[in-house]
């Protein structure tokens, strides 16, 4: 069987995993470059050559380099002014997508979205704003940034690496921005004007409180004399339960703990915050005995009752016997004000106090290590020290038991932990919190410091004082060693799958391009265009490219399609420059499915989009991309350069 169709082979199961969704990326790229060396589609030798290629090493420098400015307060600092735009929904979606737009050239858009994301829910909560009109505009807005620098987006590195391979000259810092940033204004205008309107609203489902009404479902149940749980410790209770329930604090006098912090055996007296359900609540009273705090004092609230009647009927003869002696009714209003004060007190101690009990919200990422995973497989409480307590998907509360789910990407999350570990938990877990971040709080020494580091690299770049990668490195590196960014906040922000994906799919790239399959397919499409002009062949291969980055990861969107782009040029006799520039634009512009980039599964929760929704706003975005793409390509990168 020839290479060449072995590596289509490859590439059709490959893309099929892609699609399916069951794997992670990373390991479908890695399972795609071990069989490709298995089959001798790839040399041994050159298997793990991607992970030293600079196109991986820029990637994780610009990750790096994100992450030092958020760590910084430089995004703080924008955050807060676009809080301030007011009522007017279109001001809304200018502030915050032209925000993410601007972010997302100078770091990676997935970074921008994460940051993003918390200030437009807050956005909707503070001004009553139905989340699904700004968050897919947000994230759309994030990929269309992405075009308009070669650090924006990983396919811009991708494209601009390859290109030096072939002609040893890579892209500019800033060659992209004339067609990227006319398709971002263009794709900007579309969104704030129209697109908007082409998403359904979904106010009731996708607001946090009527997806996580958390007050609604906590219970406050007792541990009595007789019951199973006296002594036992809350392991021991998840353990002789067969669901997981979130314990969120226990109570004990005037003390109270949050679950995850209380390790201790349980007492006669201790009152447990739990949230549960009817089903829930039936296996806490039958297999620990557990009864609800109200139920349980149901024959005290009978005694005093009682009590209270006896003492209103002695009041009521001491009123009646004052009266025939013509004195003032004074018991009467000692009693009716006694009455009120006691009304009070049994109200406040019916309001379960939550305060204190660390709640927060959080998406599931794609690569997060949660994905098709439950929680006892996960270990949240062991491992992490964080409490489940709901999930929503598609904006809508889950009803299923807490530890039948199996999570996806774009569930919302409620977790309890706490506050020491939980930004390291949810970084670990692969969540991005939908409320605020507790940053530092942006030192001005710091910030301009990140700043100047990143403006340096970015001039060394422009005068070609320094590779891309050795520029972007160097940067990275100063920012770690100057504090910038502690180092473990370095290390977490480098994106292991990415990086994985890359690097894996960086040498099968290369063996659809040495087999022949590359110009077996650039061939097919010469024939079908050779009767046409060249701008129709060269708009086919956009509309390739776009939908494949709908189909698959964007970078192995980019990677596959290169070379292709490559064949085409040289089999037209033209510059290949706007042909890889049609790649890096379309491989970009994943704005069909929810799957298609993480920016927009990441919003599909919060959202509550289903995943039929995307297309609507998705399609004609993705029209107009092209329409305002392929001249602006051809006016900057003339076919015959």
């Amino acid at each position: 069987m020839a290479d060449s169709t072995l590596v289509f082979i490859v590439l059709g199961l490959t893309l099929v995993a892609f699609a399916w969704g069951r794997f992670r990326y990373d390991l479908v790229a890695l399972t795609a470059l071990l069989v490709s060396v298995m089959l001798g589609l790839v040399p041994a030798e050159e298997a793990f050559s991607g992970f030293g290629h600079p196109a991986v090493i820029t990637v994780a420098a610009v990750l790096v380099l994100s992450r030092g400015l958020e760590y910084s307060g430089v995004v703080d600092v924008i955050a807060d002014k676009v809080l301030k735009v007011g009522d007017r929904l279109f001001l809304q979606l200018v502030a915050l997508t032209a925000t993410v737009v601007v972010l997302s050239g100078f770091m990676n858009n997935v970074g921008a979205l994460a940051l993003m994301l918390p200030v437009a829910m807050r956005v909707a909560r503070e001004h009553d704003t139905s989340p699904s009109f700004l968050l897919m505009p947000l994230a759309f807005g994030s990929l269309l940034g992405g075009l308009t620098t070669l650090i924006g987006t990983p396919p811009n590195i991708i494209i601009s690496s390859f290109r030096n391979d072939t002609l040893g000259e890579s892209f500019g810092m800033f060659t992209f921005f004339p067609v990227g940033a006319v398709v971002a204004l263009a794709g900007l205008a579309f969104i704030v004007v129209l697109g908007w309107r082409l998403v359904p609203m979904r106010a009731s489902k996708a607001s946090t409180e009527a997806m996580f009404d958390t007050a609604n479902y906590l219970l406050e149940v007792k541990v009595r004399e007789g019951s199973k749980a006296n002594g036992w410790t809350l392991n021991k209770l998840q353990h002789e339960l067969d669901e997981t329930i979130p314990v969120l604090a226990v109570i004990r006098g005037n003390q109270r703990w949050a679950g995850h912090e209380f390790y201790g055996p349980l007492k006669e007296g201790d009152a447990l915050m739990v949230e549960a359900g009817p089903d829930e609540m039936k296996q806490l009273e039958d297999k620990a005995g557990l009864s609800l705090g109200a139920e349980a004092e149901l024959e005290e609230e009978k005694e005093r009752q009682e009590k209270e009647q006896e003492e209103k009927e002695r009041e009521e003869r001491e009123r009646q016997k004052d009266k025939e002696e013509g004195e003032p009714d004074e018991a009467a209003s000692r009693g009716d004000s006694n009455q009120d004060e006691d009304k009070d007190k049994e109200d406040e101690q019916r309001v379960i106090d939550t305060e204190g009990l660390q709640l927060i919200e959080a998406v599931v990422r794609r690569d997060s290590m949660m994905v098709n995973r439950s929680v006892r497989q996960l270990g949240l409480h062991n491992q992490y020290g964080l409490h489940l307590v709901a999930v929503a998907r598609e904006g809508t509360r889950l009803k299923k038991r807490l530890h039948e789910i199996r999570f996806e990407p774009g569930d919302v999350v409620l977790l309890q932990g706490g506050e020491s570990r939980l930004s390291e938990s949810l970084a670990t877990l692969g969540c991005l919190p939908l409320v605020k971040r507790d940053l530092p709080t942006g030192e001005p020494p710091r910030l301009w410091l990140s700043l100047g580091i990143f403006a340096v690299a970015i001039v060394a770049m422009m005068f070609d004082l320094l590779p891309t990668a050795i520029a972007l490195s160097s940067a990275a590196l100063l920012s770690l060693l100057v504090g910038v960014l502690p180092l473990r906040e370095g290390y977490q922000a480098i994106d292991g799958p990415v990086i994985v994906l890359l690097a894996a799919m960086i040498p099968v790239g290369e063996a659809l391009e040495t087999s022949g399959g590359a110009q077996s397919i650039a061939d097919t499409l010469l024939s079908l265009g050779a009767d046409w002009p060249i701008v129709i062949t060269l708009a086919g291969l956009f509309i390739i490219s776009m939908t494949l980055s709908n189909i698959v990861n964007n970078n192995a969107a980019a990677v596959l399609m290169a070379p292709i782009a490559v064949s085409l040029a040289q089999g037209f006799d033209v510059s290949m420059d706007p042909f890889l520039m049609a790649v890096a634009v379309s491989a970009s512009c994943a704005f069909l499915t929810p799957i298609g980039h993480q920016s927009n599964t990441l919003v599909m929760g919060p959202g509550g989009y289903h995943f039929a929704d995307y297309w609507k706003m998705g399609l004609p975005l993705s029209l107009v991309v092209l329409a305002v793409a392929i001249p602006m390509i051809l006016l900057v990168w003339p076919l015959e350069g």
